[in-house]
């Protein structure tokens, strides 16, 4: 992750006069692996001096705060401390030649000014529900009374007449709206349109703290947000629209954790389903998932093997040692070590303070309460308690939770329990977000314009049809 001026009259015209040729707006692709991303470089000039921030409009990021941009004698430097991330290149007419660094690797990177803005060019998602639909939408909000939060959602019924079996959506982790939307993306608003088209309804709601949902996401562990979920299967038990003996659970990712906790809490849970859910533990799927997209980036295997010794010495101080001052005393000495590595490049050159600032920040992350409880939670035992039908789906090429290790994980543990409506299916060709895809790495996901595999739809809607007939 991550001046000095000529004082003569004649350097600092000049130097004004480069500042104006170099601002602007740049972009370039990098080609990682056969995956192609675009690079824009925003340079702005403010009191004689340079400044910039990136956008990456494949990974819908914008407005990356760069540390340093420095341009003199037709070179351009550009440090990007949050990224570990630095740009050279030298201006050849309208077109500055150069590498981008990150974490110690290298990639050809060549940059041309743009003369129209490219940041704003909204993504094709051609199976985004649309208006009108055949099926009843409806408003709702329902309480989490034991934390005292308002959850905001949105229930699709297949008709304004009769009972209906209706599933529950569970977002995966970080902040999420109720259609788990990502890189203009909306899976689970995908997902509810299908599933009620053919008879099911959905439940799908706003993270708490997030959009419409009250209450502090900051502060949340997977444990509380298990919480949210059972209010809302609280909530779907009062209405008379809804059939109280086929209430069902649709969790993704972090939301394949929180289902099989509900689902032990709560009887009146009739069947589960796991999309890229985990069977080991949090641990273990981040030091995998590190390691696996990494080698998608085509990371040497010193640099792979030497980022992953230090992760598991610090999810180990994390998941050992209690919030207090020696934890941080010992995070802080593993990250100063680590930040000298000689692997890594790109923070050679960082300064004290910038050392300090990346130190911390990752000491924040790691100390967080949602990544301590991660880290150490282990689902097999929560699994083994669970006697409902589960269908557990993952995606064969998923960089974020590997299928196998999963699936296995998942299988056994549930089995261990005595549970024998166990299904577990590995997709062919999907990613994480359950995309047909050619690698698996994240970076694929905005770029592919399908949100939804139709076959992982058809898998999911036959097998709920099943349960609930």
């Amino acid at each position: 992750m991550k001046k000095t001026f000529l004082i003569t009259i004649l350097s600092f015209a000049s130097q004004i006069i480069i500042a104006q040729n170099i601002t602007g707006q740049w972009t370039g692709t990098l080609n990682v692996q056969g995956t192609k991303l675009r690079l824009i470089f925003n340079i702005v000039e403010t009191d004689n001096k340079l400044s910039s921030t990136i956008d990456s409009p494949d990974q819908a990021a914008k407005g990356i705060p760069c540390n340093q941009t420095i341009f003199t004698e037709g070179k351009l430097t550009i440090s990007i401390e949050s990224l570990m991330a630095n740009y050279e290149g030298t201006l050849d007419g309208d077109t500055l030649k150069g590498t981008f660094s990150q974490s110690g690797i290298k990639f050809p990177l060549n940059l041309t000014k743009n003369t129209s803005n490219i940041s704003n060019t909204k993504p094709n998602r051609p199976q985004e529900p649309r208006l009108p639909f055949p099926y009843r939408t409806e408003e709702v909000v329902f309480q989490n009374k034991v934390d005292g939060n308002t959850l905001a959602g949105t229930l699709t019924i297949p008709s304004p007449k009769g009972k209906y079996p209706v599933v529950l959506l569970i977002s995966g982790s970080g902040a999420q709206n109720r259609d788990e939307e990502i890189f203009d993306h909306k899976p689970f608003a995908v997902i509810a349109d299908y599933l009620t088209r053919n008879g099911i309804g959905v439940l799908r709601y706003d993270d708490r703290g997030t959009a419409s949902s009250t209450g502090n996401f900051a502060t949340a562990t997977t444990l509380d947000l298990s919480r949210d979920a059972e209010a809302g299967v609280a909530y779907l038990l009062t209405r008379s629209d809804v059939d109280s003996r086929k209430i069902g659970l649709i969790g993704h990712s972090e939301g394949g954790i929180i289902a099989p906790m509900v689902a032990v809490r709560n009887h009146n849970v009739a069947f589960i389903v796991m999309l890229a859910g985990t069977g080991i533990t949090g641990d273990q799927i981040l030091l995998k998932q590190t390691d696996d997209i990494a080698k998608l980036l085509g990371t040497p295997e010193n640099i792979r093997q030497s980022n992953l010794k230090v992760k598991e010495q610090l999810y180990r101080i994390v998941k050992n040692t209690d919030i207090n001052e020696k934890l941080r005393t010992d995070i802080t000495a593993l990250l100063e070590e680590s930040l000298n590595n000689k692997y890594i490049a790109s923070i050679q050159n960082l300064t004290n303070e910038q050392r300090n600032n990346l130190i911390q920040r990752a000491i924040d992350e790691i100390t967080s309460p949602w990544i301590r409880y991660f880290i150490a939670y282990d689902p097999a035992p929560t699994l083994g308690k669970v006697k409902c039908p589960v269908l557990a789906l993952n995606g064969e090429l998923d960089s974020q939770v590997s299928a196998k290790v999963n699936l296995h994980a998942i299988r056994t543990a549930l089995e261990s329990g005595g549970n024998k409506q166990v299904t577990t299916i590995e997709l062919p060709g999907l990613n994480h977000m359950f995309q047909e895809c050619q690698t698996g790495a994240p970076s694929e996901y905005i770029q592919i314009e399908q949100t939804f595999s139709p076959k992982a739809l058809e898998e999911i809607g036959k097998w709920i049809k099943k349960q609930t007939k």
